[in-house]
């Protein structure tokens, strides 16, 4: 069993929005709501801390509520980035736990599955991340827009998250990351300056991390295909 960090600090702007995306509607509920939906779901995941800024705490609490969560549901505060907020959810971990899965909030169309097989990995290796093959050819572009090279795809992959760590090892290259400055985008890119091998599993090409607008669009029509129609409290019959 793992315990789940939910960075979900990160403002609307992106979104057009002046509130945490998070709370942004997609088929009648919150974003966050389908997150913690498949989370809960997954049979490996025994606790979940989620990472935010105190002023959305009540109305996450409220999703919470309503979802009547079988788990133990934690709050941290979040700090001004990513990096930092899961720096300080570390902090937090149960002192029993020796493994964790970090999974974006707005990841909201991951599966009970992929978490269960992300967790069930991280009993295995020391770090580890979902990510699927690349299908489009990449080009390295410099900051004149001229091409500078077109890298072999079949060495390429999207990374996702949820990603797996062991606790003492993620808490110590954060530490490091901090003392040193690294500033980073997901956390695997401190194992990787570090020198430690990254596992990856394959993760779920639904599992798309919204951003914008028209991911909203796209996020609904991947809900309502997926399992089909709404019930009249807005949650997927079936799900």
């Amino acid at each position: 069993m793992v315990h789940l960090l939910l960075p979900a600090a990160g403002s609307g702007r992106r979104m057009g929005s002046d509130r945490n995306k998070c709370l942004l509607e997609i088929c009648g509920q919150p974003m966050l709501a389908w997150t913690l939906k498949s989370a809960l779901a997954a049979q490996e995941i025994s606790g979940i801390s989620i990472i935010a800024q105190p002023h959305d705490f009540p109305e996450f609490k409220s999703i919470i509520a309503h979802l009547e969560a079988q788990k133990t549901v934690h709050f941290v505060t979040g700090g001004s980035t990513r990096q930092e907020s899961v720096y300080n959810g570390l902090q937090t971990v149960p002192p029993d736990v020796e493994r964790v899965l970090i999974h974006d909030a707005a990841r909201c169309l991951a599966t009970p599955d992929l978490f269960d097989r992300c967790a069930i990995a991280a009993q295995e290796y020391s770090a580890l991340i979902a990510a699927v093959p690349v299908k489009d050819t990449i080009k390295v572009v410099d900051e004149q827009g001229i091409i500078q090279d077109t890298p072999n795809r079949q060495n390429l992959w999207a990374a996702q998250t949820p990603q797996g760590f062991e606790v003492a090892l993620l808490k110590q290259c954060h530490q490091q990351g901090k003392d040193l400055g690294w500033q980073v985008t997901d956390d695997a890119a401190l194992l990787e300056k570090s020198q430690i091998p990254v596992r990856v599993v394959m993760g779920e090409e639904t599992n798309i991390k919204l951003t914008t607008p028209d991911d909203l669009t796209l996020a609904e029509q991947i809900l309502r295909r997926r399992w089909g129609s709404l019930n009249s409290a807005g949650f997927i019959n079936n799900l």
